[in-house]
Protein backbone atom coordinates (compact mmCIF):
# COMPACT_ATOMS: atom_id res chain seq x y z
CA UNK A 1 0.00 0.00 0.00
CA UNK A 2 1.72 3.00 -1.06
CA UNK A 3 2.70 5.57 1.62
CA UNK A 4 1.28 9.62 1.53
CA UNK A 5 2.77 12.49 2.02
CA UNK A 6 0.84 14.57 4.86
CA UNK A 7 -0.36 17.34 2.46
CA UNK A 8 -2.14 14.18 0.28
CA UNK A 9 -3.53 12.55 3.99
CA UNK A 10 -5.57 15.56 4.50
CA UNK A 11 -6.85 16.19 1.11
CA UNK A 12 -8.21 12.64 1.20
CA UNK A 13 -11.83 12.86 1.37
CA UNK A 14 -12.63 9.51 3.19
CA UNK A 15 -15.35 7.85 1.35
CA UNK A 16 -16.55 4.49 2.78
CA UNK A 17 -17.65 1.76 0.25
CA UNK A 18 -20.42 -0.69 0.71
CA UNK A 19 -19.12 -3.71 2.02
CA UNK A 20 -21.15 -7.42 2.58
CA UNK A 21 -20.53 -7.51 6.58
CA UNK A 22 -19.61 -4.73 9.78
CA UNK A 23 -15.82 -4.37 10.12
CA UNK A 24 -14.39 -6.28 12.95
CA UNK A 25 -12.06 -3.55 15.15
CA UNK A 26 -9.44 -4.65 17.52
CA UNK A 27 -8.06 -2.38 19.64
CA UNK A 28 -4.54 -2.31 20.90
CA UNK A 29 -3.04 -0.27 24.09
CA UNK A 30 -0.12 -0.31 25.04
CA UNK A 31 0.68 0.27 28.87
CA UNK A 32 3.71 3.30 30.34
CA UNK A 33 5.76 3.81 26.99
CA UNK A 34 7.17 6.75 25.42
CA UNK A 35 6.08 8.51 22.44
CA UNK A 36 9.15 8.51 21.14
CA UNK A 37 10.13 4.77 22.03
CA UNK A 38 9.35 2.93 18.72
CA UNK A 39 11.07 2.14 15.78
CA UNK A 40 8.38 3.99 13.03
CA UNK A 41 8.99 6.75 15.75
CA UNK A 42 12.94 7.11 15.37
CA UNK A 43 14.08 5.55 18.25
CA UNK A 44 17.59 5.05 17.85
CA UNK A 45 17.81 1.62 19.51
CA UNK A 46 14.60 0.16 20.58
CA UNK A 47 13.42 -2.45 18.11
CA UNK A 48 9.58 -2.99 17.17
CA UNK A 49 8.96 -4.61 13.55
CA UNK A 50 5.77 -5.61 13.97
CA UNK A 51 4.30 -1.99 14.74
CA UNK A 52 6.58 -0.59 11.72
CA UNK A 53 5.17 -2.82 9.75
CA UNK A 54 1.70 -1.70 10.98
CA UNK A 55 2.57 2.04 10.76
CA UNK A 56 3.55 1.47 7.10
CA UNK A 57 -0.11 0.00 6.75
CA UNK A 58 -2.10 2.88 8.69
CA UNK A 59 -2.91 6.54 9.01
CA UNK A 60 -0.09 7.57 11.48
CA UNK A 61 -0.96 10.77 13.94
CA UNK A 62 2.06 11.37 14.68
CA UNK A 63 0.79 14.35 17.31
CA UNK A 64 -1.22 11.77 19.23
CA UNK A 65 -2.39 12.41 22.92
CA UNK A 66 -4.15 10.85 25.53
CA UNK A 67 -6.16 13.65 28.21
CA UNK A 68 -4.99 12.45 31.09
CA UNK A 69 -1.31 10.56 31.93
CA UNK A 70 -2.59 8.03 34.69
CA UNK A 71 -4.03 4.72 33.40
CA UNK A 72 -7.28 4.24 34.77
CA UNK A 73 -9.00 7.60 33.55
CA UNK A 74 -7.00 6.97 30.30
CA UNK A 75 -8.24 3.74 29.73
CA UNK A 76 -11.91 5.00 30.66
CA UNK A 77 -12.10 7.59 28.29
CA UNK A 78 -10.88 5.11 25.83
CA UNK A 79 -13.88 2.75 26.32
CA UNK A 80 -16.27 5.73 26.77
CA UNK A 81 -15.59 8.13 24.52
CA UNK A 82 -15.54 10.63 27.74
CA UNK A 83 -13.02 12.87 29.36
CA UNK A 84 -12.23 11.67 32.80
CA UNK A 85 -14.21 14.88 34.36
CA UNK A 86 -17.34 12.82 32.57
CA UNK A 87 -16.74 9.41 33.35
CA UNK A 88 -15.05 10.18 37.11
CA UNK A 89 -12.74 7.59 37.06
CA UNK A 90 -10.00 10.51 37.53
CA UNK A 91 -7.69 8.51 40.01
CA UNK A 92 -6.79 5.51 40.04
CA UNK A 93 -7.55 4.49 44.16
CA UNK A 94 -9.32 5.87 46.40
CA UNK A 95 -8.28 8.18 49.01
CA UNK A 96 -6.34 6.28 51.83
CA UNK A 97 -7.78 6.50 55.42
CA UNK A 98 -6.09 8.78 57.50
CA UNK A 99 -3.40 6.80 59.42
CA UNK A 100 -2.91 4.25 56.88
CA UNK A 101 -0.06 3.25 54.74
CA UNK A 102 -0.96 2.34 51.00
CA UNK A 103 -0.35 -1.33 52.02
CA UNK A 104 -2.30 -0.92 54.89
CA UNK A 105 -5.20 0.90 52.79
CA UNK A 106 -5.51 -2.49 50.36
CA UNK A 107 -6.79 -4.31 53.62
CA UNK A 108 -9.28 -1.99 54.98
CA UNK A 109 -12.92 -2.05 54.64
CA UNK A 110 -13.63 1.08 54.17
CA UNK A 111 -11.10 1.91 51.30
CA UNK A 112 -12.41 -1.47 49.20
CA UNK A 113 -15.85 -0.15 50.09
CA UNK A 114 -14.67 2.95 47.85
CA UNK A 115 -13.01 0.68 45.36
CA UNK A 116 -16.46 -0.88 44.52
CA UNK A 117 -18.41 2.81 44.98
CA UNK A 118 -16.06 3.74 42.19
CA UNK A 119 -16.51 0.52 39.67
CA UNK A 120 -21.06 1.26 40.71
CA UNK A 121 -20.32 5.00 39.41
CA UNK A 122 -18.84 3.58 35.72
CA UNK A 123 -21.47 0.62 35.37
CA UNK A 124 -23.81 3.22 33.53
CA UNK A 125 -21.08 4.43 30.99
CA UNK A 126 -21.60 4.38 27.52
CA UNK A 127 -19.00 1.73 26.09
CA UNK A 128 -17.98 0.58 23.20
CA UNK A 129 -18.99 -2.76 24.05
CA UNK A 130 -22.49 -1.66 25.18
CA UNK A 131 -23.17 0.14 22.04
CA UNK A 132 -21.24 -2.25 19.68
CA UNK A 133 -23.38 -5.26 20.80
CA UNK A 134 -25.90 -3.20 19.88
CA UNK A 135 -24.87 -3.73 16.26
CA UNK A 136 -24.77 -7.25 16.46
CA UNK A 137 -21.33 -7.50 17.95
CA UNK A 138 -19.29 -10.05 20.52
CA UNK A 139 -16.49 -8.50 22.29
CA UNK A 140 -13.35 -9.68 24.40
CA UNK A 141 -11.58 -7.90 27.04
CA UNK A 142 -7.85 -8.74 27.82
CA UNK A 143 -5.47 -6.99 29.58
CA UNK A 144 -5.36 -4.20 31.94
CA UNK A 145 -9.36 -3.35 32.95
CA UNK A 146 -9.85 -1.61 36.28
CA UNK A 147 -14.19 -1.43 36.24
CA UNK A 148 -14.95 -4.35 38.18
CA UNK A 149 -16.05 -7.72 36.03
CA UNK A 150 -14.94 -6.64 32.67
CA UNK A 151 -18.59 -8.22 31.12
CA UNK A 152 -20.88 -6.67 33.73
CA UNK A 153 -19.11 -3.72 34.30
CA UNK A 154 -17.47 -2.83 31.14
CA UNK A 155 -20.59 -4.83 28.97
CA UNK A 156 -17.69 -7.52 26.97
CA UNK A 157 -19.81 -10.25 26.09
CA UNK A 158 -16.60 -12.44 27.17
CA UNK A 159 -13.49 -11.14 28.82
CA UNK A 160 -10.77 -12.08 31.47
CA UNK A 161 -11.13 -10.29 34.22
CA UNK A 162 -13.60 -11.23 37.14
CA UNK A 163 -13.57 -8.38 38.96
CA UNK A 164 -14.19 -9.99 42.87
CA UNK A 165 -12.23 -8.39 45.18
CA UNK A 166 -12.11 -11.57 47.36
CA UNK A 167 -9.64 -12.61 44.67
CA UNK A 168 -7.32 -9.52 45.06
CA UNK A 169 -8.58 -7.55 42.10
CA UNK A 170 -8.02 -4.03 41.60
CA UNK A 171 -6.57 -3.48 37.39
CA UNK A 172 -7.28 -6.79 35.50
CA UNK A 173 -6.79 -9.89 37.56
CA UNK A 174 -6.91 -12.65 35.28
CA UNK A 175 -6.46 -10.23 32.53
CA UNK A 176 -2.81 -9.23 32.97
CA UNK A 177 -1.57 -12.43 32.21
CA UNK A 178 -2.17 -11.61 28.44
CA UNK A 179 0.99 -11.27 26.45
CA UNK A 180 3.68 -11.75 29.05
CA UNK A 181 1.81 -15.47 29.48
CA UNK A 182 0.94 -15.58 25.46
CA UNK A 183 -2.24 -14.72 23.97
CA UNK A 184 -4.55 -18.10 23.59
CA UNK A 185 -7.59 -16.81 25.00
CA UNK A 186 -8.04 -14.09 22.32
CA UNK A 187 -7.06 -16.12 19.69
CA UNK A 188 -9.90 -18.59 21.24
CA UNK A 189 -11.99 -15.45 21.11
CA UNK A 190 -11.42 -14.76 17.83
CA UNK A 191 -12.04 -18.36 15.75
CA UNK A 192 -15.57 -18.73 17.96
CA UNK A 193 -16.66 -15.06 16.44
CA UNK A 194 -15.60 -16.47 12.86
CA UNK A 195 -17.36 -19.88 13.44
CA UNK A 196 -20.33 -17.88 14.76
CA UNK A 197 -19.95 -15.45 11.94
CA UNK A 198 -20.21 -12.60 14.25
CA UNK A 199 -18.39 -9.31 14.13
CA UNK A 200 -16.22 -8.47 17.45
CA UNK A 201 -14.48 -5.71 18.92
CA UNK A 202 -11.12 -7.04 21.62
CA UNK A 203 -9.56 -4.86 23.80
CA UNK A 204 -6.11 -6.20 24.01
CA UNK A 205 -4.49 -3.37 26.98
CA UNK A 206 -1.88 -5.98 28.46
CA UNK A 207 0.65 -4.79 31.14
CA UNK A 208 3.21 -4.03 28.59
CA UNK A 209 6.05 -2.70 28.85
CA UNK A 210 4.85 -1.97 32.57
CA UNK A 211 6.67 -2.92 35.57
CA UNK A 212 7.96 -5.36 36.06
CA UNK A 213 10.45 -4.88 33.71
CA UNK A 214 11.25 -8.43 33.35
CA UNK A 215 11.57 -9.51 29.56
CA UNK A 216 12.87 -13.12 28.82
CA UNK A 217 17.12 -12.99 28.56
CA UNK A 218 17.19 -12.96 24.90
CA UNK A 219 16.08 -9.44 24.61
CA UNK A 220 17.58 -8.09 27.72
CA UNK A 221 21.07 -9.41 26.58
CA UNK A 222 20.44 -7.76 22.98
CA UNK A 223 20.27 -4.30 24.59
CA UNK A 224 22.52 -4.57 27.83
CA UNK A 225 25.69 -3.22 26.20
CA UNK A 226 23.62 -0.31 24.40
CA UNK A 227 22.94 1.87 27.79
CA UNK A 228 25.00 2.29 31.03
CA UNK A 229 21.91 1.67 32.67
CA UNK A 230 20.53 -2.09 33.96
CA UNK A 231 17.00 0.00 34.45
CA UNK A 232 16.82 1.36 30.84
CA UNK A 233 17.56 -1.92 28.54
CA UNK A 234 15.33 -3.61 30.33
CA UNK A 235 12.71 -1.30 29.59
CA UNK A 236 14.11 -1.21 25.93
CA UNK A 237 13.61 -5.24 25.73
CA UNK A 238 10.11 -4.85 27.48
CA UNK A 239 8.83 -2.79 24.19
CA UNK A 240 10.72 -5.60 22.05
CA UNK A 241 8.42 -7.97 23.60
CA UNK A 242 5.57 -6.18 23.52
CA UNK A 243 5.79 -5.86 20.08
CA UNK A 244 6.48 -9.69 19.62
CA UNK A 245 2.69 -10.11 21.01
CA UNK A 246 1.00 -7.25 18.49
CA UNK A 247 3.06 -9.42 16.08
CA UNK A 248 1.44 -12.53 17.13
CA UNK A 249 -2.10 -11.34 17.45
CA UNK A 250 -1.94 -9.33 14.00
CA UNK A 251 -0.55 -12.67 12.12
CA UNK A 252 -3.64 -14.82 14.03
CA UNK A 253 -5.98 -12.23 12.53
CA UNK A 254 -3.73 -12.60 8.77
CA UNK A 255 -3.54 -16.80 9.16
CA UNK A 256 -7.25 -16.37 10.02
CA UNK A 257 -8.13 -14.56 7.27
CA UNK A 258 -9.93 -11.84 9.05
CA UNK A 259 -7.49 -9.44 8.70
CA UNK A 260 -8.63 -7.38 5.53
CA UNK A 261 -11.94 -6.79 7.23
CA UNK A 262 -10.71 -5.44 10.53
CA UNK A 263 -9.92 -2.19 11.86
CA UNK A 264 -6.83 -1.79 14.00
CA UNK A 265 -6.22 0.84 15.88
CA UNK A 266 -2.88 1.47 18.10
CA UNK A 267 -1.89 3.76 21.01
CA UNK A 268 -0.67 3.73 24.45
CA UNK A 269 -2.33 4.84 27.92
CA UNK A 270 0.51 7.46 28.78
CA UNK A 271 3.45 8.09 28.71
CA UNK A 272 7.04 6.69 30.26
CA UNK A 273 10.78 8.50 30.81
CA UNK A 274 12.82 5.56 32.16
CA UNK A 275 15.20 6.86 35.31
CA UNK A 276 18.23 5.56 34.43
CA UNK A 277 19.16 4.61 38.14
CA UNK A 278 15.69 3.35 39.03
CA UNK A 279 12.89 0.88 37.78
CA UNK A 280 10.53 3.94 38.38
CA UNK A 281 9.77 6.78 35.75
CA UNK A 282 11.63 9.80 35.54
CA UNK A 283 10.00 13.11 36.07
CA UNK A 284 7.74 14.90 33.58
CA UNK A 285 6.41 11.67 31.76
CA UNK A 286 3.50 9.77 33.47
CA UNK A 287 1.21 10.99 35.91
CA UNK A 288 2.54 14.58 34.80
CA UNK A 289 0.75 17.40 32.39
CA UNK A 290 3.76 17.31 30.23
CA UNK A 291 3.91 15.29 26.34
CA UNK A 292 5.91 13.09 28.21
CA UNK A 293 3.34 11.53 30.26
CA UNK A 294 0.45 12.44 27.27
CA UNK A 295 1.89 12.06 23.97
CA UNK A 296 1.23 8.75 22.11
CA UNK A 297 0.98 8.16 18.33
CA UNK A 298 -2.22 7.13 17.13
CA UNK A 299 -2.51 4.00 14.12
CA UNK A 300 -5.23 3.17 12.18
CA UNK A 301 -5.37 0.48 9.89
CA UNK A 302 -8.54 -0.46 7.78
CA UNK A 303 -7.54 -2.32 4.59
CA UNK A 304 -9.27 -0.81 1.65
CA UNK A 305 -10.63 2.07 3.43
CA UNK A 306 -7.69 4.14 5.02
CA UNK A 307 -4.78 4.92 3.16
CA UNK A 308 -1.59 4.61 4.65
CA UNK A 309 0.48 7.60 5.22
CA UNK A 310 1.41 10.11 8.27
CA UNK A 311 -0.70 13.30 9.67
CA UNK A 312 1.03 16.21 11.34
CA UNK A 313 -3.30 16.98 12.34
CA UNK A 314 -3.98 17.04 16.03
CA UNK A 315 -5.71 13.40 17.60
CA UNK A 316 -6.80 12.56 20.67
CA UNK A 317 -7.76 9.12 22.41
CA UNK A 318 -11.43 10.75 22.97
CA UNK A 319 -11.58 10.39 19.51
CA UNK A 320 -11.47 6.64 19.60
CA UNK A 321 -15.21 5.72 20.19
CA UNK A 322 -16.51 7.91 17.87
CA UNK A 323 -14.49 6.80 15.13
CA UNK A 324 -14.80 3.50 15.94
CA UNK A 325 -18.79 4.06 16.04
CA UNK A 326 -19.79 5.95 12.92
CA UNK A 327 -17.05 3.70 11.42
CA UNK A 328 -19.42 0.76 11.91
CA UNK A 329 -22.16 2.51 11.15
CA UNK A 330 -23.75 3.81 14.75
CA UNK A 331 -23.74 7.66 16.29
CA UNK A 332 -21.32 8.22 19.14
CA UNK A 333 -23.55 8.62 22.29
CA UNK A 334 -24.45 12.02 24.26
CA UNK A 335 -21.09 13.49 25.65
CA UNK A 336 -18.59 12.49 23.04
CA UNK A 337 -17.24 15.32 21.85
CA UNK A 338 -14.14 13.61 20.59
CA UNK A 339 -14.27 13.65 16.53
CA UNK A 340 -14.13 11.02 13.44
CA UNK A 341 -10.35 10.14 13.02
CA UNK A 342 -11.22 8.58 9.63
CA UNK A 343 -13.42 11.93 8.51
CA UNK A 344 -10.06 13.94 6.62
CA UNK A 345 -12.18 17.21 6.86
CA UNK A 346 -12.90 17.16 10.42
CA UNK A 347 -9.34 16.24 11.02
CA UNK A 348 -7.94 19.11 9.11
CA UNK A 349 -10.42 21.49 10.76
CA UNK A 350 -9.17 20.92 14.54
CA UNK A 351 -6.69 22.84 15.89
CA UNK A 352 -6.76 22.61 19.36
CA UNK A 353 -7.07 19.38 22.22
CA UNK A 354 -7.89 19.71 25.59
CA UNK A 355 -6.62 17.51 28.80
CA UNK A 356 -6.66 17.30 32.31
CA UNK A 357 -5.00 15.50 35.29
CA UNK A 358 -5.49 14.25 38.30
CA UNK A 359 -4.68 12.40 42.18
CA UNK A 360 -3.04 9.31 42.02
CA UNK A 361 -5.14 8.65 44.84
CA UNK A 362 -8.66 10.39 44.68
CA UNK A 363 -9.60 13.16 47.44
CA UNK A 364 -13.44 12.60 46.14
CA UNK A 365 -14.79 9.81 44.41
CA UNK A 366 -17.19 11.87 43.46
CA UNK A 367 -16.61 15.24 42.44
CA UNK A 368 -13.50 15.85 39.67
CA UNK A 369 -12.61 19.18 40.76
CA UNK A 370 -11.30 17.66 44.24
CA UNK A 371 -8.81 15.62 42.25
CA UNK A 372 -7.79 17.88 39.73
CA UNK A 373 -3.79 18.66 39.23
CA UNK A 374 -3.54 20.36 36.09
CA UNK A 375 -5.73 21.08 33.22
CA UNK A 376 -4.11 21.82 29.40
CA UNK A 377 -4.55 23.09 26.27
CA UNK A 378 -2.80 22.42 23.12
CA UNK A 379 -3.32 25.17 20.31
CA UNK A 380 -1.47 24.31 17.50
CA UNK A 381 2.64 24.47 18.57
CA UNK A 382 1.17 26.27 21.89
CA UNK A 383 0.32 24.22 25.16
CA UNK A 384 -0.67 25.89 28.21
CA UNK A 385 -0.54 24.22 31.50
CA UNK A 386 -2.99 25.65 34.28
CA UNK A 387 -2.37 24.19 37.66
CA UNK A 388 -5.75 23.37 39.82
CA UNK A 389 -4.66 26.05 42.96
CA UNK A 390 -6.61 24.06 45.42
CA UNK A 391 -4.32 21.37 45.01
CA UNK A 392 -1.17 22.79 43.71
CA UNK A 393 0.66 24.99 45.66
CA UNK A 394 2.08 27.75 44.41
CA UNK A 395 1.71 26.75 40.92
CA UNK A 396 2.16 29.34 37.89
CA UNK A 397 0.89 28.51 34.24
CA UNK A 398 3.47 27.10 32.04
CA UNK A 399 3.55 28.13 28.16
CA UNK A 400 5.47 25.92 25.57
CA UNK A 401 6.15 25.88 22.12
CA UNK A 402 6.38 22.07 21.66
CA UNK A 403 7.36 22.01 18.24
CA UNK A 404 10.46 24.10 19.32
CA UNK A 405 11.24 22.78 22.64
CA UNK A 406 9.44 19.15 22.73
CA UNK A 407 11.14 18.52 25.98
CA UNK A 408 8.89 21.46 27.92
CA UNK A 409 11.96 23.02 29.25
CA UNK A 410 11.36 26.28 28.42
CA UNK A 411 8.13 28.39 30.08
CA UNK A 412 7.98 31.34 27.78
CA UNK A 413 4.39 32.09 30.18
CA UNK A 414 5.57 35.65 31.09
CA UNK A 415 6.79 36.32 27.94
CA UNK A 416 3.38 35.92 26.25
CA UNK A 417 0.84 36.77 28.48
CA UNK A 418 -1.91 37.30 25.95
CA UNK A 419 -1.72 33.83 24.67
CA UNK A 420 -1.70 32.39 28.33
CA UNK A 421 -5.20 34.67 28.82
CA UNK A 422 -6.53 33.73 25.31
CA UNK A 423 -6.20 29.78 26.00
CA UNK A 424 -6.96 30.29 29.78
CA UNK A 425 -10.45 31.21 28.32
CA UNK A 426 -10.16 28.08 26.16
CA UNK A 427 -9.66 25.68 28.91
CA UNK A 428 -12.57 27.81 31.19
CA UNK A 429 -14.89 27.31 27.84
CA UNK A 430 -14.18 23.35 27.88
CA UNK A 431 -13.93 22.47 31.33
CA UNK A 432 -14.07 25.09 34.06
CA UNK A 433 -14.09 23.58 37.75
Amino acid sequence: MPRLSVSCVLALAFTLPAQAAPPNVVLIVGDDQGWTDYGFMGHEHIKTPHLDKLARESLVFKRGYVPTSLCRASLATMVTGLYPHQHLMTSNDPPIPKGLTNAQAQKDAGFLKQRQEMIALFENAPTLPKLLEKEGYVSFQAGKWWEGNACRCGGFTEGMTHGDPAKGARHGDEGLKIGREGLQPVFDFLDKAQKDKKPFFVWYAPMMPHLPHNPPERLFNKYKDKTKSEFVAKYWAMCEWFDETIGDLLAKLEKSGQSENTIVIYLHDNGWIQDETSANFAPKSKRSPYDGGLRTPILVKWPGHVKSGESDRLASSVDLAPTILRAVGAEPSKGMTGIDLLDAHWVASRSELFGETFEHNAVDITKPAANLQYRWVLDGNWKLILPHESNVKDGQPELYDVTKDPTEKDNVAAKHLDKVKELTKRLDAWWKP
